[in-house]
């Protein structure tokens, strides 16, 4: 049996895009349309690490809204993927490169998931070796372990050798639960969270951050 590869997966939106913000701002211009004014409180107690419907159905029961929760998150998961597909290209900064750089270095392969055009996102990072998957959660800031596991599991890896960048606390958990170890990165909008079991949490997805994902790989 050949040596199993030792990798990381790297929730694109999340974790290099500001994709909470994004998030954020994508549901509250959509629910001002159904009369919710959202605010960060609302987002944490009812939308945070919840699946759209689900989420969008407790909110909507707490402000009596009639809304129908499964078309507004058809609706909410068409505008931000959207949204990810057109502000991915720009998040693929020189820091971000020199991250995939330093693991490809050291032998880690590398996959980057996203929800947005996979397609784009795998032009705008222009190297054949890192391998774009395209993620189709729906759950509001982050994913769910099964999401982690189907990353490894069609790209050649195992969780257990395999190392998830995450950008929120709920990415975090469902990492571990997965099997996976877990490099948080956090901002403002985030920051509330519990990043709990992760390795370590940073804020930007550089060469700093590689070198903390070679260390949980115990890659030297």
């Amino acid at each position: 049996m050949a040596k199993m590869s030792k990798g990381v997966v790297v929730e694109f939106d999340f974790a290099v895009l500001n994709g909470s913000e994004i998030l954020f701002e994508t549901a509250s211009s959509i629910l001002k349309g159904y009369g919710i004014t959202l605010d960060a409180r609302l987002e944490a107690l009812h939308l945070a690490g919840g699946n759209y419907q689900g989420a969008l159905a407790e909110l909507f029961g707490k402000v009596d809204c009639e809304a129908e929760p499964a078309a507004v998150a058809r609706e909410l998961n068409a505008a931000f993927n959207a949204a990810v597909a057109a502000k991915a290209a720009a998040a693929v900064t020189p820091a971000f490169k020199n991250f995939i750089k330093a693991l490809q270095d050291k032998g880690v392969k590398v996959v980057v998931a996203t929800r947005g055009d996979a397609a784009a996102l795998a032009e705008a990072i222009a190297d054949p070796q890192v391998v774009v998957h395209a993620e189709t959660s729906s759950t509001y800031g982050s994913c769910k372990w099964d999401a982690w596991k189907r990353a490894c599991r069609l790209n050649g890896l195992h969780e257990m050798l395999t190392a998830a960048v995450t950008g929120s606390g709920f990415g975090v958990r469902a990492a571990l639960v997965a099997g996976m170890s877990a490099l948080g990165v956090s901002n403002k909008r985030v920051e509330w969270q519990d990043f709990g079991g992760a390795d370590d949490v940073v804020d930007t997805v550089d060469k700093n951050a590689a070198d903390i994902v070679l260390k949980m790989l115990k890659v030297s």
